[in-house]
């Protein structure tokens, strides 16, 4: 499965209502968005779901995203993608949805930084995931994993996951600097 994780663009500062969860993107933050999703989708992006953290600023980064991909599927939400999840409930999320060949996830910081680390098993990888950044990494979901225990496989991320692409709004659709070191 290659999985392309979205960090929100930049939101407003408070919301009306006083609550973190009701934050909306400001324009900059729109165009952004909208900017490094048509980059990505000229560079073959082509996600066949996306999924996004239930926060205003997430899914209105999911909506943006789906309108520049040209699609109109629904968008799934999902609490394992709020900033406070772990990497391990977002990946739970996502396996639930391996029949999928491409995922685009919209959510927040820590958890896209956590969470790339996480799926290129390098724990201790500081990822610098700026608003509007968009990582896309092989997940290698479709490799049969027979010979783990049923509690691994649940938890399990192929040891052949690697970042492929990544951009920011500041930088072109390019090839990743790292792999994982493990496989």
């Amino acid at each position: 499965m290659r999985l392309y994780l979205l960090r929100h663009g930049a939101a407003e500062s408070s919301a009306h209502s006083g609550r973190d969860a009701d934050r909306a993107l400001t324009q900059e933050g729109r165009d952004k968005v909208r900017s490094v999703v048509r980059r990505a989708r000229a560079g073959g992006m082509w996600p066949t779901m996306i999924l996004s953290s239930p926060y205003a600023r997430a899914l209105e980064t999911a909506q943006i995203a789906a309108k520049a991909l040209g699609t109109d599927d629904e968008i799934l939400t999902s609490n394992a993608f709020i900033p406070e999840a772990s990497p391990e409930e977002a990946w739970a999320e996502i396996r639930t949805h391996k029949t999928q060949s491409e995922i685009l996830v919209a959510s927040h910081e820590p958890l896209c930084g956590a969470l790339t680390a996480f799926l290129l098993n390098s724990p201790t990888l500081a990822v610098d995931f700026r608003k509007s950044t968009l990582v896309c990494i092989d997940t290698g979901l479709h490799r049969p994993r027979r010979s783990r225990s049923a509690p691994a496989r649940r938890a399990a991320v192929d040891a052949h996951s690697e970042t492929r692409l990544i951009a920011t709004p500041n930088r072109r659709w390019g090839r990743a600097e790292y792999a994982s070191p493990i496989g």
